[in-house]
């Protein structure tokens, strides 16, 4: 009797120490490999976080190497032994290259360039929209192609008759040429923002516009009061979509707005760092201090400069826009 019981402690002493993996069962294997119904598997997992992980990597790569480049003295760049880390901060690559940029002046043109077509597009784009979303007319389908259309035709096609139509309208050298387009709904990009505000007012209860019409509301104030207040994650959307276009478009803006052939004021970081070469020798020979010579960490300064306030603006309003992009899939009537 006590043998057998001495061998029965034995075997719940070996099956207590025993490794956890003699426990596993084929079926649980193929859980955590393969997942289930309620959780997702380790394969899946490793496969999703492998992937943003290399796509993080090949885009936080330039930033970081344009910052690490732009914090070093020329002495770091020509010792092979620095790659990343410089060996002291050298904020004057920046202080020269924001001179050279005129920075403020230019900050202030590039916000006013990029933010009154902006809101012109906001308020051209989501009335074309709630239109044809709310109403029918004759030709309704062959709009929606003329606009797709647009959006689809490559814009230099259509440089050389636009830029004589507003050099003959006079109004080359001046922001109108970017304002104007917008108020009729033909700014930069602009079909693709009307389609976004098309669909997401389809998605609009037809009930509560039909909820205000019996309360007195009309078109317009139903459209301000009902349609647009809902639309907030299509407004967000839009403006940060449109602002960042208009931000780094360079070519449109130095043909109509800096200028080609005029003498205009209106400048923008984009069109500082096109020109940044020429900038910064000009500022180099006329500097009362002892400006260094360009080399690669006061360009990498000035780029970083250039993309400063859109990646400022991103991290304020990146809840926002994540918001924004998830909420417009809901679905109404």
């Amino acid at each position: 009797m006590q043998e057998a019981m001495t061998k029965d402690k034995k075997m719940k002493t070996s099956k207590a120490v025993r490794p956890w993996y003699q426990d596993m069962t084929k079926e649980k294997v193929q859980r955590f490999l393969f997942g289930s119904k309620e959780k997702e598997g380790f394969i899946k997992m490793f496969v999703i976080y492998a992937l943003l992980i290399c796509i993080g990597f090949i885009y936080i790569y330039p930033i970081m190497y344009m910052i690490s480049k732009s914090f070093m003295s020329l002495d770091d760049l020509l010792d092979s032994s620095i790659s990343w880390i410089p060996s002291s901060i050298n904020l004057s690559n920046y202080v020269q290259a924001a001179n050279s940029m005129d920075f403020w002046k230019s900050l202030m043109q590039s916000i006013l360039i990029a933010g009154i077509p902006t809101l012109c597009n906001v308020v051209s784009c989501s009335l074309i929209g709630y239109g044809l979303a709310r109403f029918e007319f004759p030709f309704k389908k062959l709009v929606l192609a003329i606009i797709i259309f647009t959006f689809v035709l490559p814009s230099q096609i259509t440089m050389i008759p636009t830029y004589v139509m507003y050099s003959n309208m006079g109004i080359l050298g001046t922001l109108w040429s970017f304002i104007l387009p917008s108020l009729l709904g033909m700014g930069i990009n602009a079909p693709i923002f009307i389609l976004i505000f098309y669909q997401f007012f389809k998605q609009v209860p037809k009930v509560l516009i039909e909820a205000a019409q019996i309360d007195g509301a009309g078109y317009f104030k139903s459209f301000l009061r009902i349609s647009l207040p809902s639309a907030a994650p299509a407004l967000i959307t839009v403006t940060l979509f449109s602002f960042v276009w208009y931000w780094n478009e360079s070519y449109l803006t130095e043909m109509y707005v800096h200028g080609v052939l005029t003498s205009s004021g209106w400048t923008t970081l984009v069109i500082q760092l096109d020109q940044f070469a020429a900038n910064y020798s000009s500022y180099a020979t006329t500097a009362t201090n002892a400006a260094t010579s360009l080399n690669e960490s006061i360009s990498m300064a000035g780029t970083m400069l250039s993309i400063l306030p859109l990646l400022l603006m991103y991290f304020v309003l990146q809840r926002y826009f994540v918001e924004s992009i998830d909420r417009t899939g809901i679905t109404g009537e």
